[in-house]
């Protein structure tokens, strides 16, 4: 797969980064989708937090007829055990990874590093930020599921990271059961896991907003 690049929001006012989140997109969308929720997060004015929102590959997926659109992995089948391809999931997170490593040779510490994802982006985000062999700032995962929950090599490193996951209830393209489920494979696997469920489709509402929000200053103060 090729690296399409990222979107790079750095901090106002020209003050060099001392934290970063990664945001990662959902099938068909790309880096821009969540552009708009930097500003919605209301992030204390002195934040000096960089915000990095890659583009997927375009690829083509299964489920959609073979159509060829930005993806981070092939989707084989719709259904509960939502079949994906882990090869190319992986190969994503691995990308993530790199982003990750490139901010802690930049000189950003390591557990001031968030890593959030949207639905296919938030199955990256799980593999990226569990498997990632330095201590994290936590993980976000939006509307989405633990796809490789069956086969993955868990990191010592970040089995204290603080695991946010929120869905909404409402959900016809990722059914909450699915996200409720990844929450609670975490747990069994002894990591400790907030979750959050919202009135609301496969998409943000404004209270999930605010307590993201809350939830990343309470990471990165």
């Amino acid at each position: 797969m090729t690296a399409p690049g990222e979107l790079v929001i750095e901090p106002k006012d020209g003050q060099p980064a001392d934290a970063c989140v990664f945001i990662i997109h959902g099938l068909g969308a790309d880096g821009h989708d969540f552009e708009p929720l930097v500003p919605a997060l209301a992030l204390p004015k002195d934040s000096r937090v960089r915000f990095i929102m890659p583009h997927a590959p375009r690829l083509p997926v299964t489920i959609n007829g073979g159509m060829v659109m930005p993806a981070w992995y092939d989707i084989l089948a719709m259904d509960l055990g939502r079949r994906v391809d882990e090869v190319q999931l992986k190969k994503s997170a691995e990308r993530i990874q790199a982003l990750i490593q490139e901010q802690i040779d930049q000189g950003i510490d390591s557990q001031r590093i968030i890593v959030a994802g949207f639905s296919q982006g938030g199955a990256v985000a799980y593999h990226a930020a569990l498997t990632f062999p330095a201590p994290l700032g936590g993980l976000l995962a939006m509307s989405t599921y633990f796809a490789t929950a069956d086969n993955i090599d868990l990191a010592e490193a970040n089995r204290q990271i603080p695991i946010e996951v929120q869905h909404g209830n409402f959900d016809p393209i990722v059914p909450e059961s699915l996200g409720r489920s990844g929450a609670d494979r975490l747990k069994a696997m002894g990591y400790a896991v907030n979750y959050r469920q919202y009135p609301m489709a496969h998409a943000l509402c404004p209270q999930q907003v605010n307590d993201i929000g809350k939830w990343l200053s309470s990471r990165l103060n």
